[in-house]
């Protein structure tokens, strides 16, 4: 029996030994070549796509959260909107009707020729010419309580003139709520207009306006009034001293 247990721990203490040596030995051993598998071996290209028999896990993108930085602080600002500017207001004004324009006419009256006429109820201004022929203008005269009639000459021409309404004038006008100036410079905006033609001693004249639309009506406190075009024509074709008749 004692012989048979040291054949036995004999033969196991060599088999031990055989192990121990043979797993030292396998350190330094050439290694068996690696096999890999041809779904492997793809170009790795196609690896990341849909190579054959690869399946690939869906990866969840994780959305960072953006980061909002704060505005600095602004100093106060005065903020206006866009506003269109308004259209400019036209205003339409009558239009002189065209029998008032400037024409030359018959005239069979006693006036000789160099006479201006002047008919207050058809508002016409004549200025006899020879071979009885006239030039005739419309003109706006003296409304109801302010009409005249008389003879006289033209004492005075002027050139743009100057306006001083009388103080009886002022005075009327004021008490039905227009007040009018004491003096006007000559130009645009003065009533007189372009030009103006005195006539003798008195307060009248004929001048021009610069409200031509007028023109045909009775509109003045006694003075004749006429387009600044018919005025300005009518200045260069009279002389001081020329006769003037009003009816």
């Amino acid at each position: 029996m004692k012989i048979f247990l040291r054949s036995v721990l004999g033969a196991v203490a060599i088999l031990a030994a055989g192990v121990t040596s043979s797993a030292a030995n396998d350190r330094y051993a050439d290694r068996p070549p690696v096999m890999v598998s041809p779904d492997l071996s793809a170009p790795w290209v196609l690896q990341l796509g849909r190579a054959p028999g690869i399946v690939r896990q869906s990866r969840q993108v994780i959305q960072q959260p953006r980061v909002r930085y704060a505005q600095p602080a602004q100093p106060d600002r005065v903020r206006t909107a866009s506003v269109q500017a308004p259209a400019k207001r036209m205003v339409m004004r009558p239009q002189i009707n065209p029998l008032y324009l400037p024409q030359e006419v018959a005239y069979d009256g006693p006036q000789k020729p160099g006479t201006i006429v002047i008919d207050t109820t058809q508002n016409f201004l004549f200025l006899v010419e020879k071979n009885g022929k006239a030039r005739r203008y419309g003109v706006g005269t003296g409304k109801p309580g302010f009409e005249w009639s008389g003879t006289h000459k033209i004492t005075n021409k002027r050139v743009w003139p100057d306006w001083r309404p009388p103080a009886e004038m002022i005075k009327r006008e004021a008490a039905n709520g227009r007040y009018l100036p004491t003096y006007l410079a000559g130009g645009e905006e003065n009533p007189l207009g372009a030009r103006a033609l005195y006539l003798g001693t008195t307060e009248y004249r004929i001048h021009g306006t610069n409200q031509p639309w007028t023109i045909g009506g009775a509109v003045s406190s006694g003075c004749i009034r006429m387009r600044n075009e018919d005025v300005v024509d009518l200045y260069e074709r009279v002389n001081v001293g020329t006769t003037v008749v009003v009816i």
